[in-house]
C-alpha cells in the first residue's frame, strides 16, 4: 500500500522505453500515473512498449523522442507535457551513456565530458528546466545509479565516474531545494539483467556472475521498478539527498567466506 495517489499525475522517465527505465514506468503506470517516456531515434519499439502498459491495465504512455543533451528536445518535451499537466509529480533521470573499455592511455577528456553530459547532468538540467516551464519542481526526483563508484568493473571507468558525480549532486540539490516540496534521492543497484548489461560487458558476464555469486546476486528490473515506486510512495518523504542501495543484502556477504561456504558447489578446493 502507498500513500500517494498517482492517478493522472505526470511521471517522466528518461530512457524509459526499455530495461529498468521501462520497469520503473510500468510500476507507476500500474498506479494510474500518466507516464512520459523519452527515447533516442530508433531505440523504441512503440507497439511493444504500449502493449506492456495495456496488459497491466495502465494508461497508455506518451513516447517522446528526446535526446537529453539537446536543448531543443528538452524544451519541446516539457512544452508537450505542459499541454496536459500543470506540474510533474515524479522525474526519473535514467539515461546513461559513456565510453566503454580501453586502458588508462585511452582516457580522453572529450569522452569524459560526454559521459557527464549524458549520465550526470540531466538530473540537474532537467530539474532546472522543469521549474522554468511549470513554475515548480517535481515532488520527487530520482536518479538511477549503480555500484560502479565503489566496485571495479572492467571498462566501466567513465560510467562509474559519471554516476559518482550524479550521486554527489543529489546531496547538494537536496540542500539547495530543502525548503521546496521536493525529495531528491538516488536508487543504486547491483548488476541488473538488461540488454544494457549485456551490451556493456558481453554475453558471458551475466552467466559468470550467476555461477560464482548465485542467482540472488542479480537484481531484476521488476525489483527496481517496485523500489522506485516505494521511494516516491509518500512513505519515505522524510528521506532526501540519500543514495539507497538495492542489493538484497548481498553486499554484507564477504566474497571469501561465500566461496568457502559454497566451495564444493563451485568446484573450488
Amino acid at each position: 500500500m502507498i500513500r500517494n495517489d498517482f492517478r493522472n499525475k505526470a511521471v517522466l522517465v528518461t530512457g524509459g522505453t526499455k530495461g529498468l527505465g521501462l520497469s520503473i514506468a510500468l510500476a507507476f503506470g500500474k498506479e494510474g500515473a500518466q507516464t512520459y517516456l523519452t527515447y533516442k531515434w530508433g531505440s523504441a519499439d512503440m507497439d511493444a512498449v504500449t502493449k506492456a502498459f495495456t496488459d497491466i491495465g495502465a494508461p497508455a504512455p506518451h513516447l517522446i523522442e528526446a535526446d537529453v543533451t539537446y536543448k531543443e528536445d528538452t524544451k519541446a518535451l516539457f512544452e508537450q507535457i505542459k499541454q496536459n499537466h500543470d506540474s510533474i509529480e515524479v522525474f526519473v533521470s535514467n539515461v546513461s551513456f559513456a565510453q566503454i573499455g580501453g586502458d588508462f592511455e585511452s582516457y580522453k577528456k572529450r569522452s569524459f565530458l560526454k559521459s557527464l553530459e549524458y549520465s550526470a547532468w540531466p538530473m540537474m538540467g532537467y530539474t532546472q528546466e522543469i521549474h522554468k516551464v511549470f513554475g515548480s519542481y517535481p515532488r520527487y526526483i530520482l536518479g538511477t545509479s549503480c555500484d560502479g563508484p565503489e566496485r571495479y568493473y572492467p571498462g566501466y571507468d567513465f560510467v562509474a565516474a559519471s554516476k559518482a558525480v550524479m550521486e554527489t549532486f543529489c546531496k547538494y540539490m537536496a540542500k539547495h531545494l530543502f525548503e521546496e516540496d521536493v525529495r531528491i534521492n538516488i536508487l543504486r543497484a547491483q548488476p541488473i539483467s538488461t540488454d544494457s548489461l549485456r551490451a556493456t560487458f558481453g554475453e558471458e558476464f551475466e552467466p559468470f556472475l550467476r555461477k560464482w555469486y548465485g542467482d540472488e546476486y542479480m537484481i531484476t528490473v521488476e525489483e527496481v521498478g517496485d523500489t522506485a515506486l516505494m521511494m516516491c510512495s509518500g512513505l519515505l518523504d522524510a528521506m532526501t539527498g540519500q543514495v539507497l542501495l538495492l542489493d538484497r543484502g548481498i553486499a554484507f556477504q564477504d566474497n571469501t567466506m561465500r566461496f568457502f561456504q559454497h566451495r564444493e558447489d563451485y568446484g573450488v578446493e
